[in-house]
């Protein structure tokens, strides 16, 4: 009898012990099947940072070009404004120019999708590497400052451009709107610009500080923004041989 006993028990002992390794074993595999599904999603995010970066790239040095473009052109007006020598057409069409390039107003725009994603969903987390995951969040902090500086620089502006823009019929010297006013000839219109140019060179001197200030900055978060997809690539491919 005793006997019969001490063999039940081993053999309930020896069933709980292969139900427990089971457990355990099924267990370990569904942490090794979490940390796998976390790793390729964070290798999913990394790669969406890259490339939107990447297009943020492009946007902010075709933003960058384009500001250069208007600083040519405020330039070659105020020359123009400044000079005998050019003539009434010459002037009307720096001014043209002025108008077209120099007068428009900066605005940042960038994606961010892909962070508001990892922000807004707690996601940010799956970003393992500590550093990384401090450069990301350092790097979109910037793209908030250089929005709010550009806005702040355009704030100041518009209530001198406005008045300036009203009172001075500049409508009249841009080629989209100029048939919408009486028909004047080009020493007409050059006399206006030459009598008025104190007005028309501090509104382009204006328009010259905004435009500047918006190059550095986005110069700035241009170079930050090569910085951080060097380090994503590098941690893309630490990710990948892991």
């Amino acid at each position: 009898m005793e006997n019969k006993t001490s063999k039940y028990f081993k053999y309930a002992i020896g069933e709980i012990v292969l139900v427990v390794i089971g457990i355990l074993i099924a267990l370990q595999i569904n942490n090794w099947n979490e940390a796998r599904k976390a790793s390729l999603l964070e290798i999913e995010y990394v790669k969406r940072l890259i490339s939107e970066n990447k297009e943020d790239l492009d946007l902010f040095n075709g933003k960058i070009q384009g500001l250069k473009r208007g600083i040519t052109s405020i330039k070659k007006f105020s020359e123009a404004l400044k000079s005998v020598s050019f003539s009434d057409s010459l002037l009307i069409l720096k001014a043209n120019e002025y108008l077209k390039y120099g007068s428009i107003y900066p605005v940042f725009t960038s994606s961010t999708s892909t962070f508001d994603d990892l922000s807004s969903t707690g996601n940010l987390q799956i970003i393992s590497n500590i550093k990384v995951r401090d450069q990301i969040v350092n790097h979109y902090t910037k793209h908030k400052v250089v929005a709010d500086w550009i806005q702040v620089a355009t704030n100041w502006a518009l209530p001198l451009d406005a008045p300036f823009t009203y009172e001075h019929h500049v409508m009249k010297f841009e080629p989209l709107t100029t048939f919408l006013y009486p028909k004047q000839s080009s020493q007409e219109l050059a006399k206006e610009l030459r009598t008025n140019k104190l007005f028309y060179i501090s509104n382009a001197a204006a328009h010259y500080w905004i435009n500047m200030d918006a190059i550095q900055q986005l110069e700035i978060l241009r170079d930050d923004t090569i910085v951080l997809i060097s380090i994503l690539e590098k941690n893309l491919n630490q990710l990948a041989n892991d």
